[in-house]
């Protein structure tokens, strides 16, 4: 949208050259009789001369009665001196009409534009015969006709068909192109509030923008500093043009402030985000915003978006920032959930009716997206923390393990059992995470529950969806407390093996597999090699 906004602001600075071209169109009506030849000549040394450009038009012809008006064909117009990058503005037609009395007045009553194609290249460094005070020299020697021009006024304005191309001052880059279906202006002219309404392309994503509002007056010394505001509104943009992803977004909002930096505060809704390389289902997604975007150059400072999923709100700070050599604009955020829910995020993964976890969810990370076009899960770059409290499985059996885990590592069993609610046993996680080219290494996580403790570290492979995780157990007993009978008797010959500082047990773990069919197990190769000195552990939770 930031780059949508910008191309539309382009498109008012090359709308404001195309004015000033037909107004000196017009002031050459007021001149004696001419040849169509000698008309066309000296409209063109008009242009050069006023805009300071190499100036090109094939054909004009002029007509007086019954009304005035001028049609031309093959205007072209090139920054002077710029023979390497595309001509500014190419129109193959154009035609500009009005009553007498009205061209009198400094009115034209209709401009229209066919064709018209915007190319904005990079900015250059102006040559040392280009400072303002030449600038100040060349319009105080401008002609009287010119000194019209400035003053004359288009009632209404039309561009159809027309294209607008922002080139990279970078080589290797794709030039940014925007299809601008209709654009209607409104009392245009030099030194003006210029009313606006425009329908456009954007490209990616691709979608259809309405925007209306007010650009204006055109400042050429500090172009930053030209004035715009108005309202937009951007549907059916298809989020499947990045990989990873699916959905339809529409968005609306308001703009306002100066070409170099323009406020925006809008909104978007996508009804169906989903991942797409995941089982999950879709979910809606709705997003507000305060963005400040450079309309000179497309970069944007996200000031703060507030994304909510299901019922839980997703707040990120940052920026989409372009990178020198480096094609595309790179994502950077710092994202925090303070409050969110484990489902929600969950569903997004999974695709069982009921979400395998609840639980509320505490997440702060950093966000790196950079614009290689590849898979987001494979692009996509997370550093953070997160924690989980009141975590609860909703399938029964997992559910009845936990509690069994608990009472085990209380030494709550045989006579000592309790009977306990399944739902009324929850869990604490809390850990560290990183994930880079589609691996989430988890350097180390907490798991809690009454009784017991495990600690772990390790990576999951998001695409194959392996697990390969180590860590430790630790419980408020020995092992041999957590049976009865035999295996009560017979544990106690390996109570030492596991015996940590200040009583209790330490067992070494491991955690393979895949997702959907992990594998638990005593780490053997971790037993006998151990320190002697037993490990310490962490308060176990109670």
């Amino acid at each position: 949208m930031a780059l949508s906004r910008a191309g539309k602001v382009a498109i008012m600075i090359g709308i404001v050259l195309v004015v000033l071209a037909v107004a000196v169109v017009l002031t050459v009506l007021m001149l004696p009789p001419l040849s169509q030849e000698k008309a066309r000549e000296r409209l063109v040394a008009a242009l050069s001369e006023r805009l300071n450009a190499e100036v090109e038009l094939k054909e004009l012809r002029l007509q007086v009665l019954p009304t005035i008006r001028a049609e031309g064909r093959g205007l072209t117009i090139r920054q002077r001196g710029r023979t390497n990058v595309p001509p500014l503005i190419t129109i193959p037609h154009f035609s500009a009409e009005g009553s007498l009395t009205s061209f009198l007045h400094r009115h034209v009553s209709r401009v229209d534009i066919e064709g018209l194609d915007i190319q904005i290249p990079p900015d250059r460094n102006k040559d040392a015969g280009e400072s303002s005070g030449s600038k100040q020299t060349r319009d105080d020697e401008e002609p009287a006709q010119t000194d019209f021009a400035r003053s004359v006024i288009v009632d209404d304005l039309y561009s159809m068909g027309a294209r607008l191309t922002i080139i990279p001052s970078e080589e290797g880059k794709d030039p940014k192109v925007w299809a601008i279906h209709d654009l209607h202006m409104k009392s245009v002219g030099v030194g003006r509030s210029m009313p606006f309404e425009a329908t456009l392309t954007n490209a990616v994503p691709p979608g259809e923008i309405a925007t209306r509002g007010s650009f204006g007056p055109w400042r050429p010394d500090e172009p930053g500093d030209t004035p715009l505001d108005g309202v937009f509104t951007f549907d059916n943009a298809n989020l499947s043009v990045f990989k990873g992803i699916a959905g339809i977004l529409s968005a609306h909002g308001e703009f306002g402030g100066k070409l170099e930096r323009i406020d925006v505060h809008g909104q978007t809704d996508i009804p169906e985000f989903r991942l797409v390389k995941t089982d999950g289902h879709p979910v809606p997604m709705h997003t507000t915003y305060h963005a400040i975007v450079d309309g000179t150059n497309g970069n944007t400072l996200l000031d703060e978006v507030n994304a909510k999923i299901l019922d839980t709100t997703i707040v990120a700070k940052g920026g989409v920032i372009g990178k020198p050599h480096v094609q595309g604009r790179t994502v950077s955020l710092d994202v925090t959930i303070n409050s969110g829910r484990l489902e929600d995020i969950m569903r997004m993964v999974v695709k069982t009716p009921k979400a395998p976890m609840t639980g509320g969810l505490r997440l702060n990370t950093k966000f790196v997206l950079p614009p290689d076009d590849v898979d987001v899960v494979k692009k996509l770059r997370l550093d953070g923390r997160f924690s989980l409290n009141g975590a609860r499985f909703t399938s029964a059996d997992v559910q009845k393990k936990i509690v069994e885990l608990s009472q085990r590592g209380s030494g709550k069993v045989g006579d000592k059992a309790e009977d306990v609610e399944p739902a009324k046993v929850t869990s604490k996680f809390d850990g560290r995470f990183k994930l880079g080219d589609s691996r989430l290494a988890i350097p180390d996580v907490t798991f809690d529950v009454p009784g017991a403790t495990v600690q772990l570290a390790g990576e999951y492979a998001l695409l194959p969806e392996t697990i390969d995780f180590k860590g430790t157990l630790f419980m408020d007993v020995k092992v041999s407390d957590t049976t009865t009978g035999i295996k009560h008797v017979l544990l106690k010959l390996v109570d030492p093996l596991f015996k940590r500082d200040g009583g209790g047990s330490a067992i070494p773990i491991k955690i393979t597999g895949t997702r959907n069919d992990p594998s638990f197990g005593l780490d053997k190769g971790r037993v006998f090699s151990r320190k002697r000195s037993s490990p310490s552990a962490p308060a176990v939770a109670n």
